[in-house]
């Protein structure tokens, strides 16, 4: 008889109850061209897709546990670090906000895929920052840009449509951990 996966990964809140930190789960290392997702029938990360030569992840992507967003997906984190961290870990972090965001599959279906944006705890190089207003705006532009760009690669299209600090951030969190629930009990 097959014994039914319990993965860690599944049963981790989205908020560290004792530091009320952000729970993130790496799944793609900075400068990776390589995309992985976490797949959870198996309990494994796979790789989901390739970059070009000349692209890769400019900081460390992941999601947070226990949360759903529109697309089905747990919610995406880019995560600002020292240096790259490795699929599959852990990290405490700092919500700073996120890039709300329309994208446009192949088939024409508009759905909303946000960004949040966090740093890592125990970052030395961006222990000071946070809210996303603390960040340069070059900066912004540019993560903005790789979201534009990777989302174009595979045929479908990413529309920033504002920034905003770590309180929407927060309450988008908590709608994904509610939407969580509600899908693990169908």
């Amino acid at each position: 008889m097959p014994t039914k996966l319990r993965s860690p990964y599944l049963h981790l809140d989205a908020f560290n109850a004792e530091t009320n930190q952000l729970n993130v789960i790496l799944d793609t290392p900075k400068g990776s061209r390589n995309k992985f997702k976490y797949d959870e029938k198996s309990g494994l990360f796979m790789l989901s897709g390739v970059l070009p030569a000349g692209s890769s992840f400019p900081y460390d992507f992941g999601f947070v546990p226990s949360t759903r967003g529109e697309d089905g997906d747990p919610l995406d984190v880019l995560l600002l670090m020292d240096d790259p961290a490795f699929v599959g870990c852990l990290v405490a972090a700092r919500l700073l906000g996120v890039i709300e965001a329309e994208q446009t599959e192949r088939t024409g279906e508009r759905m909303r895929n946000d960004r949040l944006l966090a740093v890592a705890e125990k970052s030395i190089t961006h222990c000071t920052l946070k809210s996303l207003g603390s960040l340069d705006e070059n900066l912004v532009d540019q993560i903005e840009h790789f979201f534009v760009s990777y989302n174009e690669i595979k045929g479908k299209q990413f529309k920033p449509l504002g920034r905003f600090g770590p309180t929407r951030a927060r309450r988008l969190i908590d709608k994904g951990v509610t939407l969580f629930r509600t899908s693990r009990r169908k």
